[in-house]
């Protein structure tokens, strides 16, 4: 009995030890889902994120966020992350001072990256024309650094979910040459993302997910 009360205590402190450790390590970078108006639901999939970064801290190894936050359009906040998600079903609108705050989050070096998940295409199409004057989302060719980062995807975006029997197309916002914005459009990868049991995707299909999250997520971080 002594012997196993002396094995416990020994685990026992073996696990506070490594409990510390973890909360002594800051993560490498911040990231956070955009809450925006209009009537979408921003907040669809929770899991989604939080499970990104866990696949990108176990296959890269770069301390990721394991908790998920949010950012408002309009939150001075926003400055503190490097990564902004953004996806939903439904109607995307921005204030002109929501317009404004975005607008100087993405010269300052930031990064978005929305993902459409079925609904929000044509709303956001015509919120992102009003980000930057005289500029349009383009679509991205498949030699760009998103498709060929850490993992490779020679035909660009994978299709995660059908929507409407049309290919998958990555599109980007560039300001001064750079991409400041990543739209995923009849692709959906964040669906992907969600835990195993929300959309019921075949392990396949959610590891392809992952690996195109991560190439996006690396790509925001490094650029």
């Amino acid at each position: 009995m002594m012997q196993r009360k002396i094995l416990f205590t020994a685990l026992l402190l073996l696990l506070c030890n490594a409990a510390l450790t973890a909360q002594q390590l800051p993560p490498a970078f911040k990231c956070a889902r955009l809450k925006y108006s209009g009537g979408g639901d921003w907040y669809n999939d929770a899991s989604a994120v939080p499970n990104l970064m866990r696949y990108i801290r176990e296959k890269v190894g770069i301390l990721a966020p394991l908790k998920e936050e949010t950012v408002e359009a309009s939150s001075p906040a926003i400055f503190q992350y490097a990564f902004v998600f953004m996806t939903g079903h439904g109607n995307v609108k921005f204030t002109d001072a929501e317009l404004e705050n975005l607008r100087n989050y993405l010269k300052a070096g930031g990064f978005i990256y929305a993902d459409d998940d079925y609904g929000m295409d044509k709303s956001f199409r015509r919120e992102a024309k009003r980000l930057f004057a005289g500029t349009e989302l383009v679509e991205l060719p498949y030699s760009h650094p998103i498709y060929n980062g850490y993992y490779k995807f020679p035909n660009g975006l994978p299709k995660t979910h059908e929507h409407d029997k049309k290919p998958p197309q990555g599109f980007g916002l560039f300001y001064n040459n750079r991409l400041v914005l990543f739209y995923s459009y009849e692709s959906n990868p964040s669906d992907g993302w969600a835990d195993a049991d929300v959309h019921k995707d075949p392990p396949e299909k959610r590891d392809e997910a992952f690996r195109i999250g991560t190439n996006i997520v690396l790509f925001a971080i490094t650029n």
